[in-house]
């Protein structure tokens, strides 16, 4: 297995850093493990070989593989359930009584293969029922790695992923493909966009939203990273707007505006 000698890991992890957030200082032994085998398919004698390979690239298929090798893209239907509860017990009745226009949209940031995305859209219908029709509830996914996002847009999973899934949905909401795998129905496909999106650029959209996810993103950022992208949230979100992150990940109180509701829910409360 190739070495990575110090001044190429810190090279690699400044750029990675730098770019995409993602802090990988104490991850020298994952790089070498899990690049291992990047290195050999591209015949690189070093890792300088493979950092000039990964800077030369215009198209966004190298970087997009070097972190799909060092993240996990670890998705399921259902991932705490307690946030779709709370969606469907607080949040939208709470929307459904305040917002005359009938409009809430949703961004699932990191949304990986889309298993978030879908399982919101679920909760949306079995919350609203014959009234989904007459509101506006477009979900935009986003993801930096166009791999996982044309999987989102596919719909299809294997059928164990959707274990957790109620039985009434499973019936409602997939169709068989094979016999290992399903498929979103079309109507809900429809209703999320997905994107391509580098939470670490500037991001600007037509309209505000009402609730975002981002939930076991920001895991791999460092605490600084983490409030400037917590901030950013912030500024795209509509007053009284919610965020969602991921049980293992915190807001230290007093680094940004959002007000604490409850572990791993935050609500926009302007003052």
């Amino acid at each position: 297995m190739i070495r990575i000698n110090d001044n190429e890991f810190n090279e690699l992890v400044r750029y990675i850093k730098t770019q995409y957030g993602i802090d990988l200082e104490k991850k020298r032994v994952l790089i070498e493990g899990r690049l291992a085998s990047v290195l050999a398919e591209k015949k690189c004698n070093t890792f300088t070989d493979y950092i000039n390979i990964l800077k030369r690239d215009r198209t966004g298929t190298e970087v997009t593989l070097l972190l799909n090798k060092v993240t996990t893209n670890h998705t399921f239907f259902m991932r705490e359930p307690k946030h779709f509860e709370y969606l469907k017990s607080t949040v939208l009745p709470e929307y459904e009584k305040t917002h005359l226009q009938k409009v809430f949209h949703i961004w699932s940031a990191g949304c990986s293969a889309g298993a978030e995305a879908y399982t919101t859209v679920m909760t949306l219908y079995d919350y609203f029922g014959a009234k989904k029709s007459s509101w506006d509830t477009r979900i935009t996914a986003t993801d930096i790695s166009e791999s996982v996002l044309a999987k989102g847009r596919a719909g299809i999973y294997p059928v164990d992923m959707i274990k957790d899934v109620p039985i009434a949905w499973r019936n409602q909401y997939f169709k068989q493909v094979d016999k290992d795998n399903v498929q979103i129905i079309d109507k809900l496909r429809k209703e999320v966009e997905f994107k391509t999106l580098n939470l670490m650029e500037n991001f600007r959209f037509l309209k505000k939203f009402q609730l975002i996810f981002c939930r076991n993103v920001m895991i791999y950022f460092d605490q600084d990273t983490r409030t400037k992208l917590i901030n950013k949230f912030y500024d795209v979100l509509e007053p009284g707007g919610y965020l969602f992150i991921g049980h293992s990940e915190t807001i230290p109180r007093g680094t940004t505006k959002f007000e604490y509701v409850m572990p791993a829910i935050y609500k926009k409360v302007e003052k």
